[in-house]
This record gives structure tokens, sequence and C-alpha cells, in this order.
């Protein structure tokens, strides 16, 4: 800690950390262990923290991660979107097709970005908002595939004809971004994904990952 900067904040966002890593909620005494501070600092913690909604207790006594982060995950999406946009513009103009950007919402993969290429005769419409099973199409089947695999090789997932009669795709899941579960992909017309794009998707990945940073 620095002069410049609030214990009290630094052990509030801590605790939310600590929350956000567990399915199962903490008790106070956990926290306390783990941020090495007394039942009295964290029980206030929690409370200023469940009068914001970022922080609630269930029936026995553990704290979990509120439905008020969903508000400020809300405006999260804009943020990403700004900054993934020149990968998926150069990746949407190599390859000649639709390149997207897909996060995780829930049990549902959101395309939170789509860049069109601008010199095809014809390309698959895929519009930003637009909601899948997580296993079904490959940008869902990336993610899945990424939580199951050693974080340094992620490879990518090819699909075909999934979510759309005709179309087939081709996405790799972003790796190392705190906080933000994804994948980068395109979907194209055609029988199946040429050689090519399987890497250049992986490529363009590694680009929106790094811009995220």
């Amino acid at each position: 800690m620095t002069a410049e900067t609030s214990q009290t904040l630094d052990r509030g966002l801590r605790v939310l950390k600590l929350l956000a890593d567990t399915d199962h909620g903490l008790t106070v005494t956990e926290l306390s262990n783990k941020l090495g501070v007394n039942r009295t600092v964290v029980y206030r913690l929690l409370a200023t923290l469940e009068q914001h909604a970022l922080v609630r207790r269930d029936l026995g006594g553990r704290a979990r991660v509120g439905l008020g982060v969903l508000r400020l995950g809300r405006q999260v999406h804009p943020l990403v979107r700004e900054a993934a946009l020149p990968a998926l513009r150069s990746l949407a103009e190599d390859i000649g097709a639709t390149a997207h950007l897909t996060l995780v919402d829930g049990t549902e993969a959101l395309a939170v970005a789509v860049v069109e290429p601008t010199w095809t005769d014809y390309h698959v419409a895929y519009r930003a908002g637009f909601r899948h099973p997580l296993d079904r199409g490959a940008a869902g089947r990336a993610i899945l595939a990424a939580r199951q695999s050693p974080p340094a090789d992620p490879g990518y997932t090819l699909t075909h004809g999934e979510l759309e009669a005709g179309a087939c795709g081709a996405a790799a899941p972003l790796v190392g971004v705190t906080g933000v579960e994804g994948s980068v992909g395109v979907v194209m017309l055609a029988d199946s994904v040429p050689e090519r794009v399987g890497p250049r998707v992986m490529d363009a990945a590694r680009e929106v990952a790094e811009a995220l940073r």
C-alpha cells in the first residue's frame, strides 16, 4: 500500500475477487484468514458491500457475489468491444468472412462485437447481441474446450451447420484475460473451413487478449 491508496477499498476489492473465485461462497472466518485481518474488519467490509448489492449472504452465512456486479458488468461490453474491433476488422478483411467476439453470459454465448468484410459479394449476416448455447457453434465450443485445455495451448474449434445451415465457423478462445471468458471467430458460407483460417483466428484471439490486458 502507498500513501495514495485506500487500505479499506483495497480490502473490499480483495473480498470481491475472493468471492468471484469460488462457487460456494466464503464464511467470515474463511475471508478473515485469506485477508489476514480480524473478523470485525470482514463484517464491516461485507456490510458495506451488501449495501451496494455487490455481496449477498445466504441462510448459512456464506458470502457470495451479489447481483449488483451485473449492473457494473453491463458497462464492460462497450469497452471490450472497442478494444477488440481493430483485430476483428483485420481478421474479417483477411479471411473475407464475418468476424466476431463472443463472451460468456451465463450458460450462453453472446456476440458482443461483429465485423463484416467490405470486399466480398456475400457473407453471413451475424449481429451483435446474437445468443446461442455454449455447446453449439464454434464460438461457444472454443470456450468450453479452453476450460478443459492447458492455458498455453488452447487451439481452435471448427464447426459446420450447427447454428445456420450451410455455414461453418472457426473460433479460438481468449487466454490470459482476467475476468473475461470468450472467443474470437469467423463464420462463413462454405462446405468446410480453409486450412489457414484456424491459425489466423488464433492470431486474432491473441491480439484481442493483448488489447484487453
